[in-house]
């Protein structure tokens, strides 16, 4: 078969548009998969300084990074432009406006992207900050990038064990973030937020903390909420609510009702053995 010059050359240019295609294709899922940025928050227990850090993959525009109080205020702003590797850090200082003791929150942002804005959680507590090592990173939100469909374990999840009457909650759970702390927060029935604590789960994601009650700010009787929370994903945040009286425990009533009964019935049959009662009267 022979080819006209006509015909190798608009089969050449065939294939160098397909190529120059595919290229730009290429290129474009390689950004696309690049997209996002990150956030580091570390502090030393005490500490009146918040070590931030990240890595985003826009060079073009400044971070900004900002501290919001638990009452909503701005107590710290700051820009700091990433270097050649896209990352990017500074130091925040606690000071006088940080006079609310509470959650605090870090958020750094670029421009209006919502893949370019990320913030993790940091406790403060009379004017200093407690141990914290949080991170969070909106590149693993990416609608673009390519997940392992075998991984079906996502999110965070939350459980509380208690005995009725007990002064002890023990709280347990997983998650499949190994490298971010998990915040654990108490919020009273009225609203308030009366305890604050971090915790590093393992390497298979497991946790579990004790939680001490019947202290004065579990004054209140009502059902106290705790969350536990990694970052502002919704899948990394679960709550479980405890029923508190008179500082105590309370267990829902369909199982402690259940179990006094089965003990109660266990009981009759066992005296009604030993002592050879019956329930009908002889003549």
């Amino acid at each position: 078969m022979n080819f006209r010059k006509t015909d190798v050359r608009s089969l050449s240019l065939m294939l160098l548009a397909f190529s120059m295609i595919m290229g730009t294709a290429l290129q474009n899922d390689a950004f696309a998969q690049e997209m996002g940025m990150s956030i580091n928050v570390n502090a030393d227990e005490g500490s009146k300084t918040l070590s931030v850090s990240g890595k985003t993959t826009s060079l073009l525009n400044d971070v900004t990074i900002m501290v919001v109080a638990p009452n909503g205020n701005i107590v710290s702003v700051d820009q700091v432009s990433p270097n050649l590797d896209g990352e990017y850090m500074a130091d925040i200082k606690i000071g006088s406006l940080w006079k609310q003791d509470g959650v605090y929150k870090v958020a750094a942002q670029q421009g209006t992207s919502a893949l370019r804005q990320v913030s993790v959680q940091v406790s403060i507590s009379r004017g200093v900050a407690m141990a914290t090592s949080v991170s969070e990173s909106s590149m693993e939100k990416n609608p673009f990038m390519k997940s392992d469909p075998s991984d079906t374990k996502q999110g965070l999840t939350i459980k509380a064990d208690a005995v009725e009457g007990s002064k002890t909650i023990g709280i347990s759970g997983n998650t499949d973030r190994l490298h971010t702390d998990i915040t654990i927060k108490v919020t009273a029935p009225n609203g308030n937020v009366i305890s604050v604590d971090q915790i590093t789960p393992d390497l298979n994601g497991n946790y579990d903390t004790d939680i001490q009650v019947g202290a004065a700010l579990w004054s209140q009787d009502g059902f106290y909420t705790i969350t536990a929370q990694q970052g502002q994903n919704t899948f990394y945040k679960a709550s479980v609510k405890v029923d508190i009286k008179d500082g105590a425990v309370i267990p829902e009533f369909g199982t402690i009702a259940a179990l006094v009964l089965a003990v109660a019935i266990v009981s009759i049959i066992a005296v009604t053995a030993r002592s050879k009662l019956s329930v009908i009267p002889r003549y």
